[in-house]
C-alpha cells in the first residue's frame, strides 16, 4: 500500500487509514478494504484512501471494484500524485498514457530521496551508471567532454561515475529532494528541479557534447519530443547515451511495474528520424526486481 504523507483532516479517518495500511502490510487485504471503506464514510473525498482501497481490491482480485476506486482517487486528485491513471491503464480501464503524471513521479522520488542510493545499489543491484560509462567509452574511446547534461540526475550517481570524463555537467530532476541532493554533491555546475523537456528547451542550441539519461526513460512513454530537444542542444559529434527497460513489440508499453518499456525498433526509428547515428544498442540489465534481472537496453547515439 502506498504511503502518502497527507492527512484527511479527520483524526478518526486518519487512524482507520493507518490501521488499513498495517493490515495490508501483513497481507490482510480484506481487512484493509473494510477499514478503508470506513475511512471513506468519514472522509469521502480523500484521494489517498480511495487509492489505497483500489490497491486492496486489486490484491483481492476485485478488478472492477479496484478500477472504480482508482477512478475516484483520480477524480479527487486531478494532478494524480499517486498514479491512479497508471493503475487504471494496467487494469485496462483507460488507454495507456503517453507519459506518467508529473506529480506522481515528483512525489514518488521526493519520498524516495532519503534512501534512494542505498535501496538502488544494495537492494536492486542498480548499475546503470557503470553500464553507460562502459558504453560511452566503447563508442568514443579516450574522449573527454566539455559540456555534459544529466537528465533525471537523481542524487548524482551518474555524474559521480563519469566525473573524470567531463569538464562540467548540469543536471535536472523532477523531484526537488533529489535535485537538492545532487546539488549538495558538488559535482554539478547547475542543478534544476523541474521537467527535463523544459530544461532542454531553455538550453542554448548546440551547447552540449554529452547528454546522459540513466534509468530515466522508464518514466517517459513517448520519447519523440525528448529526442528532438536533445538533438537541438547537441553539438556536432555529441553523444546521447541512455538506458531503457526493453520491450518486445510496438513502440512503448506500460508494464506491471508501472514503468515503461521501449522496443529496440522504436529507438532505431527515433534515432534516424532525429538525425542520430546508432553507435550501440546492447541488451543489458541495469537492476533487479524481486531478485531477477530486468531486461534492459544500453543505447549510445552520435550526432553527425
Amino acid at each position: 500500500m502506498t504511503h502518502v504523507l497527507r492527512s484527511s483532516g479527520h483524526l478518526a479517518a486518519d487512524r482507520r487509514y493507518d490501521y488499513a495500511r498495517g493490515a495490508a502490510a501483513e497481507g490482510d487485504h480484506a481487512a484493509a478494504s473494510d477499514l478503508l471503506q470506513q475511512t471513506l464514510e468519514i472522509a469521502p473525498t480523500w484521494a489517498p484512501a480511495w487509492f489505497a482501497l483500489g490497491e486492496a481490491r486489486e490484491e483481492l482480485g476485485e478488478t472492477g471494484a479496484a478500477a472504480e476506486a482508482f477512478a475516484q482517487a483520480l477524480a479527487h486528485d486531478p494532478e494524480d500524485s499517486q498514479g491512479a491513471r497508471l493503475r487504471l491503464a494496467r487494469l485496462g480501464a483507460v488507454d495507456q498514457p503517453a507519459q506518467p503524471p508529473q506529480a506522481y513521479v515528483r512525489d514518488l522520488f521526493d519520498q524516495y530521496a532519503a534512501r534512494f542510493e542505498t535501496h538502488l545499489v544494495k537492494d536492486l543491484a542498480y548499475r546503470a551508471p557503470a553500464v553507460l560509462r562502459e558504453a560511452v567509452l566503447r563508442a568514443t574511446p579516450a574522449r573527454r567532454f566539455v559540456h555534459a547534461l544529466d537528465l533525471g540526475c537523481g542524487t548524482g550517481l551518474m555524474a559521480k561515475e563519469m566525473a573524470d570524463l567531463f569538464d562540467q555537467i548540469a543536471g535536472v530532476d523532477l523531484a526537488p529532494a533529489m535535485a537538492a541532493k545532487a546539488r549538495a554533491s558538488g559535482l554539478y555546475v547547475q542543478v534544476e528541479a523541474g521537467d527535463l523537456l523544459d530544461f532542454l528547451n531553455t538550453r542554448t542550441p548546440a551547447s552540449a557534447d554529452l547528454v546522459i539519461a540513466a534509468d530515466v526513460f522508464v518514466y517517459c512513454g513517448k520519447l519523440e519530443d525528448i529526442f528532438a530537444a536533445v538533438r537541438r542542444v547537441a553539438q556536432e559529434q555529441a553523444v546521447f547515451a541512455f538506458t531503457l527497460q526493453r520491450g518486445q513489440e510496438g513502440e512503448y508499453r506500460l508494464g506491471e511495474d508501472l514503468r515503461y518499456a521501449h522496443s529496440p525498433a522504436y529507438i532505431t526509428r527515433l534515432a534516424g528520424a532525429h538525425g542520430f547515428a546508432l553507435a550501440s544498442c546492447d541488451e543489458v540489465s541495469v537492476r533487479q526486481d524481486r531478485g531477477q534481472p530486468v531486461p534492459g537496453l544500453s543505447v549510445v547515439l552520435l550526432a553527425p
